[in-house]
């Protein structure tokens, strides 16, 4: 296998976050697909500009993205290697125009999230790495930094653990009877997983339903970053494409081990 355009493919995620940056500027409809979900023209118009660019730059491997997720299980089940694309990972926080929302493409080798691009256009910050480049690194307002997953603090305290500042669920607040007192950080979107790929964050536990395209850009990048993610239940590596869902079970982003 030739050397894969990680830049060409940073490029294309930076060309899809300035075609929603154009919609989000101005006013714009909101439809509901088929799961209840919303959609919008900013998650179309960067869909085709990331399967275009994919297509052209990889044309021999396949696309998996949330606004074209039609490929049937028994063609998916062969697939060795894979593109995973969010295009716009935060719809809601789109349209409340918070800004916490990303672009998310990720290559899936054998299972694992290989490298990924998370591009958030609204806050300027671009993350970027995985293990097949042995890295990590964020950019912020064109500055290009390594990042670095932190060490679990000892004990019981001192733990920063992402989640929301007002709408804990049972299981979040189950979670938490096992800290003293955490500091709660709050983000939208793959961001979260991020916050813990950069060392700001030591756990991230998601107790809630995401889909494989939601997780492995951020995913990847936390791997670069010396982190992990896991299945709640087991404390396995979280892989994809297993079955023919594409739903993810409960996991936590972790800092360094």
């Amino acid at each position: 296998m030739p050397d894969m355009p990680y830049a060409d493919v940073v490029t294309t995620a930076c060309r899809a976050g300035d075609a929603i940056m154009a919609v989000y500027s101005r006013d714009f409809a909101v439809h509901q697909k088929s799961d209840d979900s919303p959609v919008t023209e900013a998650d179309l118009a960067a869909h085709h500009i990331i399967v275009a660019d994919l297509q052209r730059l990889t044309p021999d491997i396949p696309i998996l993205s949330e606004e074209s997720a039609n490929a049937p299980w028994e063609e998916r089940r062969q697939w060795e290697r894979y593109w995973l694309v969010d295009p716009l990972d935060g719809t809601k926080e789109f349209i409340r125009k918070n800004g916490e929302f990303t672009v998310n493409i990720a290559l899936i080798e054998q299972g694992n999230p290989v490298w990924g691009v998370v591009y958030a256009p609204a806050l300027d910050t671009l993350y970027y790495g995985g293990t097949a480049t042995g890295d990590a690194v964020k950019v912020r307002a064109e500055q290009a930094s390594p990042i670095h997953a932190s060490a679990a603090p000892e004990g019981r305290a001192g733990w920063r653990i992402v989640g929301s500042r007002s709408h804990q669920s049972p299981a979040f607040l189950e979670f938490l009877t096992g800290f003293d007192e955490p500091e709660i950080k709050s983000l939208g979107s793959s961001l979260k997983i991020c916050l813990v790929a950069e060392g700001e964050a030591d756990l991230y536990p998601r107790l809630g339903p995401t889909s494989e395209w939601d997780t492995g850009a951020a995913h990847a990048v936390l791997l670069g970053a010396g982190g992990q993610l896991v299945v709640a239940d087991t404390d396995e590596p979280l892989r994809y494409n297993q079955t023919d869902s594409v739903l993810n079970p409960f996991f936590i982003a972790k800092g360094k081990v």
